[in-house]
């Protein structure tokens, strides 16, 4: 089967390449064209973007159904390697670059460089590569591939790329007004008071609609005959007036009644849909996070529910009382004279036009000023919490110039809605002016005829006044539910989005944990990029495992894993025998404590910072913690020890002690499993050796796993991991790997060599693998 096998090629179904889509880029047809033989189909292509010395420099491989070729812009020629048994295409990707080498039993045969972006099409090429050179082999038609899948929500990928349309949603979506329906399910449990508030509007809508009625007798049997000579009927103005009075106040009263219900039912909703879209958003994995700013996120629970809550306590209300006034008036003025009632029409199918037109643009430009509003929050949420790196770099005036132009965007799209909502309002409101001019027209035609009595057609003028002031109001709504609208449609898409690490949907309970961590053929892909391939390891109870290698080699991804704060993409790890995605996320959590490289303090005193794993604990035990964390007298130190405040993120304190702070936070809890992730690497040496002093207190007993890159700080792990590109290399203690010298060896005496070299010009440096060896 060494023989090419170009006549042996099955023709490609028409299903099969409409799967695939454009199987080579436009740009490079007119230069692949001519390179392909008769019969020759392209199945699937790579643009490369880098050469062997990875220089950007352009190249095209492509696979065909009888071989695959390639061109680079270096040689400026195509390669051709006919379908061979035993070829493979292998993938590799690392640190941002990538790799597809053709390789068969003679080893490599070519290879080629790119960049992550190129990594789906790769990807799919090669998994096109093995499918057709099987069906070479077999003499067989090949079948259309099965549709790669999002790994979140299992909808199908399209060919060669890793974006999920469904999750990608929030982004392509339009909003819609059929969203404000949704927020029905946060208004359910106040619906005894939303039916008060609606027998109150309808109530308070027909009491003003009293006077008007009122002032035909007042004008036709009192104003109109004392014209004529009659006297005045004083019982009858006074019951007349009396009613105008009455009506008003009553009116008042449920006005009143009804603002104040429906104003404390919005303000609970708005508090219920903001505290529901937080609490969704602290269930969501950091894998949203990493995606999303914090402006955005800050914006959409803070500006975008307070608008629906005045949505709803104020211009909802509104609409209500606009309808409810246009029903009952367009009752009455039938009641009064039918000709006049249909008279006062004729604005309205131009105004419903007018509306329908206007109303798609304002909703999808409110939400583009939501988005770019979010921007302007963005740049503040990042310059303020970093003003001290903005000032260390005297860079105030570029993030200004940077908030100048977003707040330049914001204005933009602001102005292209207020063009469209200028245009629009002014319109409505010069038909209701025109609608009320043909009234008065037919009307005064109307009572030359005496078909009508003037007091008949004051009070029809006063209920058609109030009528197109309703319908004016009703169209100027249009903004505001299309602002609302936007926001609700922001607020969903946080509240729809699920979970890339969920809770099971039959949970198992943990047993009591001892600290048995099993990893089982894990991989993990994170974009484009594989993270970790093939990783097997089993840490015993209490014993403390080192994590060593380059930056980007996947020590902290695995870490992540463990923690489950993403789940794998492979394999499985299991704790006690269970796979820790069986198990209640906030229970599994329980377990663990985690020290970071860069520790977060909370805003507040540091007690509460200490006590944050373990709300309930008590002074006693938060002192206990600070005294094995070697925190205790510099605690004291501090003007109001324990109650002093750390400032914004810890900035009252320093490096060393906002760690120490940390280690008594995780020391506190008396977690199994202790995670710690480069903590001594930002800090000095005298500070170091007091946090590895607070550290031996903290691994003590307990399951630790540890990523450092001082290799000293974990001279007293039980073993040491080393990984490279994803796979684990190397299981040892310190002495075994050394005497190894393999990649830990390398490790270590590149470290070695950059301190010697640091202590050039000072005090000579013993190398620290001597120091051990000596000790």
């Amino acid at each position: 089967m060494n023989s090419q096998l170009n006549s042996q090629s099955a023709p490609l179904p028409s299903a099969y390449s409409d799967y695939l889509g454009p199987a080579v880029p436009d740009a490079w047809r007119t230069r692949l064209d001519p390179a392909l033989e008769s019969g020759e189909k392209v199945l699937a292509s790579l643009v490369l973007d880098l050469d062997s010395q990875l220089h950007f420099r352009n190249g095209l491989v492509a696979l065909t159904n009888r071989r695959l070729i390639a061109w680079s812009e270096a040689g400026e020629t195509w390669q051709s390697w006919p379908f061979r048994d035993s070829q493979s295409l292998r993938h590799k990707d690392h640190a941002g670059v990538a790799s597809l080498d053709l390789v068969d039993v003679d080893g490599k045969l070519a290879g080629w460089r790119f960049t992550l972006a190129q990594d789906p099409a790769a990807r799919n090429l090669a998994d096109r590569f093995k499918a057709q050179l099987e069906c070479v082999l077999a003499g067989r038609q090949p079948q259309p591939p099965e549709p790669l899948t999002c790994p979140t929500c299992d909808a199908p990928l399209p060919p060669g790329t890793d974006e999920c349309p469904t999750c990608a949603r929030e982004i392509h979506t339009p909003p819609s007004t059929w969203t404000l329906f949704r927020l029905w399910r946060f208004a359910q449990p106040y619906k005894k008071q939303l039916l008060a508030g609606f027998i109150l509007t309808l109530v308070s809508t027909a009491a003003t609609l009293v006077p008007p009625y009122l002032t035909m007798p007042l004008m036709d049997e009192v104003l109109i005959p004392f014209q004529n000579g009659q006297p005045i009927d004083s019982v009858k103005v006074m019951t007349l007036l009396s009613g105008l009075l009455v009506a008003a106040v009553f009116a008042w009263g449920l006005g009143w009644a009804k603002t104040f219900i429906l104003a404390l039912v919005s303000e609970r909703i708005g508090a219920d849909l903001r505290t529901t879209t937080y609490e969704h958003l602290q269930g969501l994995s950091l894998e949203y996070f990493g995606g999303k700013r914090t402006g955005d996120l800050m914006s959409r629970i803070g500006a975008e529910t307070d608008r629906i809550c005045l949505f709803l306590s104020m211009n909802l209300l509104d609409f209500a009382t606009d309808v409810l006034m246009i029903t009952m008036t367009a009752v009455i003025l039938v009641s009064i004279n039918p000709w006049l009632a249909l008279v006062t029409l004729v604005p309205l199918p131009f105004i419903a036009w007018l509306i329908h037109t206007v109303r798609d643009k304002l909703r999808y430009g409110f939400e583009q000023v939501d988005r770019v509003w979010s921007e302007v929050t963005s740049v503040l949420a990042d310059t303020i919490p970093g003003i001290r790196v903005v000032k260390a770099f005297a860079q105030e005036k570029r993030e200004v110039a940077r908030f100048r132009e977003a707040n330049a965007r914001n204005l933009a799209v602001n102005d292209r809605v207020n063009k469209v909502w200028s245009v629009f309002s002014p319109t409505v409101t010069l038909m209701t002016e025109i609608g009320l001019l043909i009234v008065w027209g037919f009307g005064i035609w109307l009572v030359s005829k005496n078909d009508v009595t003037v007091g008949t057609l004051a009070a029809f003028i006063a209920y058609i006044s109030r009528f197109y002031t309703r319908l004016d109001s009703m169209s100027r709504i249009v903004s505001v539910t299309q602002k609302a609208a936007a926001g609700a449609k922001r607020i969903f898409d946080i509240l729809d989005h699920v979970s890339s690490v969920p809770d099971p949907a039959t949970p198992q309970h943990l047993p009591k944990v001892t600290g048995a961590i099993e990893v089982k053929r894990v991989g993990f892909r994170y974009g484009n990029r594989t993270i970790l391939r093939g990783v097997d390891l089993n840490i015993a109870p209490g014993e403390m495992i080192g994590l060593v290698g380059h930056s980007g080699s996947g020590k902290s991804t695995l870490v992540n894993l463990i923690c489950r704060f993403y789940d794998v993409t492979d394999g499985s790890i299991r704790i006690e025998g269970m796979d820790i995605r069986s198990v209640p996320v906030s229970e599994y959590r329980r377990n663990i404590g985690l020290v970071l490289q860069e520790p977060f303090l909370f805003f507040g005193t540091i007690a509460e910072n200490i006590a944050y794993g373990k709300p309930d604990a008590t002074r006693e035990e938060i002192i206990a913690a600070a005294r094995a964390a070697h925190a205790h007298d510099f605690i004291l130190r501090l003007p109001q020890g324990y109650d002093s405040l750390v400032g914004e993120r810890g900035q009252a304190l320093s490096g060393g002690e906002r760690q120490r702070i940390s280690i008594a936070r995780a020391l506190l809890i008396d977690p199994r499993i202790l995670i710690l992730d480069e903590a001594t690497s930002a800090v000095d040496t005298e500070t170091e050796m007091e946090i590895q002093a607070a550290l031996e207190n903290l691994i003590r007993g307990r399951t630790t796993i540890a990523i450092a890159h001082r290799l000293s700080t974990l001279r007293k792990a039980d073993r040491l991991v080393v990984l490279d590109r994803g796979q684990i290399v190397e299981i040892g203690n310190h002495d075994t790997l050394m005497e190894k010298q393999g990649a830990y060896f390398r490790l270590y005496e590149a470290q070695t060599r950059k301190l010697d070299d640091d202590a050039i010009g000072g005090e000579p440096r013993v190398p620290e693998h001597r120091e051990h060896a000596s000790a």
